[in-house]
């Protein structure tokens, strides 16, 4: 009987027959493969299910914001004409019997309440069912209402009005249009009479309730406008701008970084048009951003029922609502910021003292030794424990490595092979996801995090390592929850699948500042509110120059969808890394917020030479040198919900150009990187408005495009004009960095007064130091450190 309560709350066995991207029906050439995505959109195409369009607003109390939506039903039918037939929707009617007691057309629950003057939600059930809700774990908790927004009656509907726009709901046909704080329309719900301009037919809002087991999913079918552009979504590889692309957001191992699948798919983008939505769910979500119907967004959620946020604003405004919901990143510590030095893997004691001795004999800058996937006493097989045979004192050689400037980071992940001597004790306990039998749906036994009795178990094995002196725990995979899984919260994988990552961040994340006090893990996969726990990093990136570029992407499209703090594996993870590319990528690593040389081996620069080391260094040394910058960058975006690596929409969101660029990006506010995707020396760039000046050669560029050539470092990295960037000399650690002495560079002649903002470690916010210019002098004149510093200004 208990595994029958899981099964009801399953959905339809036909669902996962879809094709994973192709939104039809399984053909009996193609079978279900094991955690391929789950695409929603087949339902609303299958001629054998029901689709209730939104009609009319049957009841509204505007006090309130409660009402109830008439939903009309329909089938799908396949419409012909001269030999050739499409997919098109008619009236149906009631095939319950006894019809007396069934709804032809329910009237089901609706409402629409604000949480902030600029944050609207609207939610809709598909079944008159009311469910005592845990709290969301994608929430920093239940959202307050806001009291800003002020109601008016309007004719055939309801109004209500803010500082930063309008919505309007109208009753018959139901509709609920947005527009902006000047009237501008930006999105309204398409109903059955919107698609009347066209022959081809069109999906309008509305619902599926699947024949095989009545389970039901949600379309959430708003418009789209011309020129209109969309991002976000998580970190995804394809183009940065969604509009005419179907995503399906479902937690994915692809492998790689070339393909439509994620490992971290989040429930909400942002439009060019001035909103943002957020899908406030754990089920698959098939997004139509115009690729069946140009004018049509049809968001096909899985879930049952609807909770949908809309935000207002330009793009940093939509992420400080966003994230003001779902949750900020938290700061990581400083030496998180420092060089990760990595590969797969180092095996042995001996392999990380070695490489640590040579980092210092080479005067390479770095702050952390991580082992991978080797330092069990069989490679892969985590079982907690350093390999005796190859770790003759784990604690002594992190002591010891710690007191030459150097943390240790740790791989594991949560699946469990049946060779592991751990996998008889997990599935004894109950600790894993089970199937409807109460079975291991897999061969690996995964983790359940919704079980308490796991979270402490599995707790206590990470805080042994903890407690050896470990400072990061790497957070792999996660993205393989069972579909078909039965979890302690009641739950398929249906709805947990998604979530597992949340959890699994969680989980690692707050043991982590419980026992170190510090907020840091290095993990792959994600949901929405994975951002509170950074850090969060690229994958497996081919070791090719698209490999580069897509991880580029991938980072981009994850800033855009709430994430401050994000790396990758530089060099590509799946083969040796060429020097060429190296050379190219190590820009692109050392001028992220975090930073991992990471794959196949060799990774250490002594390996490619002499030369390569040397450049290797000076590459290594510019983050370094630039840490003040790096660390106030971090601080700042972490407390707004911006991304350090930042799309230039968000820094630029009224100039044109910066809404079509998605190979070139921001550190923080001042700095503009332009990596080197291919062999040679130049590539053409995109300037935004205003004058840059190279931080490498100081030459002044003007807005707009231009082909430059970059300098002694391998990628093209300019400053706004009028920036003062803080630098500290040199140090093989950030642990060793010299604070009290600040070097202030300014880039172009004109100057005023300008304001530097500095975080510096110990202090608990970011400072403004007030530089002067005159002529060609700079002097500090407002110093809120009170002279503990020493300047040097240039």
């Amino acid at each position: 009987m208990h595994n029958l309560k899981f099964l009801r709350k399953a959905p339809s066995l036909s669902l996962f027959l879809l094709l994973a991207l192709g939104g039809g029906p399984v053909t009996a050439q193609h079978s279900k493969l094991v955690n391929e995505p789950v695409d929603i959109s087949g339902d609303f195409r299958d001629f054998s299910n029901t689709v209730f369009f939104a009609d009319s607003l049957a009841t509204f109390d505007p006090a309130t914001g409660l009402g109830k939506i008439k939903w009309k039903r329909h089938e799908a039918f396949s419409a012909h004409n001269f030999d050739n037939s499409m997919l098109s929707y008619k009236r149906s009617y009631s095939n319950e019997f006894p019809s007396i007691e069934y709804a032809q057309d329910p009237v089901l629950p609706f409402s629409i309440d604000f949480t902030s003057p600029r944050t609207i939600r609207i939610r809709a059930n598909t079944s008159g069912q009311v469910h005592a809700q845990e709290p969301s774990l994608m929430l920093t908790g239940e959202p307050v209402k806001d009291a800003s927004w002020k109601y008016s009656k309007i004719s055939g509907g309801h109004q209500y009005s803010g500082p930063h726009g309008s919505v309007t709901v109208y009753e018959n046909p139901w509709k609920i249009l947005i527009r902006d704080a000047n009237g501008r329309v930006l999105t309204q719900t398409r109903g059955q009479a919107d698609g009347k301009s066209s022959y081809t037919p069109t999906l309008p809002f509305s619902f599926v309730r699947r024949a095989s087991d009545y389970s039901r999913s949600v379309a959430a079918v708003f418009s789209l406008s011309p020129d209109e552009k969309i991002f976000g979504c998580g970190e995804s590889f394809t183009r940065l701008d969604k509009n005419g692309q179907k995503v399906v957001l479902w937690t994915h191992d692809p492998n790689g970084v070339e393909t439509q699948t994620m490992y971290k798919p989040i429930p909400f983008y942002m439009s060019s048009r001035g909103y943002g939505m957020f899908m406030h769910t754990t089920s698959p979500i098939t997004c139509d951003f115009g690729a069946t119907y140009g004018e049509s967004n049809a968001m096909q959620i899985g879930d049952e029922n609807l909770d949908l946020f809309v935000f207002l604003g330009e793009p940093k405004a939509i992420l400080g609502e966003y994230t003001n919901l779902t949750g900020k990143a938290s700061m990581p510590p400083l030496w998180s910021f420092g060089l990760w030095m990595s590969r797969i893997t180092y095996f042995s004691e001996d392999d990380g003292r070695n490489v640590a001795a040579k980092l210092r004999q080479n005067r390479i800058p770095a702050d952390v030794i991580h082992f991978d996937t080797g330092w069990f006493e069989t490679d892969w097989r985590c079982d907690y424990r350093f390999a005796p045979s190859r770790f003759k004192n784990p604690e002594g050689m992190i002591a010891d490595l710690k007191k030459q400037g150097f943390r240790t980071s740790l791989w594991q992940l949560p699946y469990f092979v049946p060779k592991n001597d751990l996998y008889p004790e997990i599935v004894a306990k109950g600790l894993a996801v089970k199937n409807a039998n109460g079975t291991i749906p897999y061969e690996d036994a995964v983790l359940d995090f919704s079980n308490t009795n796991t979270i402490q178990w599995y707790q206590d094995k990470i805080a042994g390592l903890l407690k050896l002196g470990v400072s990061a725990i790497k957070v792999d995979f996660g993205e393989a929850a069972p579909l078909s899984g039965v979890y302690a919260s009641g739950r398929t994988g249906f709805y947990e699948h998604n979530l597992y990552p949340l959890r699994y961040n969680k989980v690692v994340s707050e043991l982590t500042q419980k026992l170190t006090g510090e907020s840091i893990i290095w993990a792959r996969s994600t949901w929405a509110g994975s951002q509170r726990y950074p850090i969060h990093w690229g994958g497996d990136a081919e070791t090719t120059n698209k490999g580069m570029e897509a991880q580029l992407r991938g980072g981009l499209s994850l800033g855009l969808s709430g994430f401050t703090f994000w790396s990758h594996d530089i060099g590509g993870f799946t083969l040796k890394t060429p020097e060429d590319l190296y050379r190219r990528w190590l820009p692109m690593g050392l001028l992220s917020s975090h930073t991992r040389t990471h794959g196949q081996a060799p990774k250490e620069p002594w390996e490619y030479g002499e030369d390569f080391q040397n450049y290797f260094r000076k590459v290594v040394e510019m983050k370094y040198k630039l840490m003040p910058y790096i660390y106030t960058q971090a601080k700042l975006a972490s407390e707004k919900g911006l991304p350090m690596v930042r799309a230039l929409l968000v820094e630029f969101p009224n100039d044109p150009g910066a809404w079509l660029v998605d190979n070139q990006y921001m550190l923080g506010s001042e700095i503009l990187v332009a990596p080197l995707f291919e062999n040679g020396r130049s590539r053409q760039v995109y300037l935004p408005k205003g004058k840059w000046v190279d931080y490498q050669t100081r030459k002044l560029y003007d807005g707009g495009w231009h082909e430059i050539t970059a300098g002694e470092l391998e990628v093209v990295m300019l400053v706004r004009e009028g920036a003062i960037l803080p630098h500290v000399k040199v140090a093989q650690s950030t642990g060793d960095i010299d604070w009290n002495n600040i070097e202030l560079q300014r880039f172009g002649t004109a100057f005023g007064n300008v304001k530097v903002p500095l975080y510096l470690p110990g202090h608990d916010q970011v400072q403004e130091v007030v530089v002067t210019g005159k002529g060609n002098k700079l002097a500090v004149t407002g110093d809120p450190f009170r002279g503990k510093i020493k300047w040097t200004l240039h």
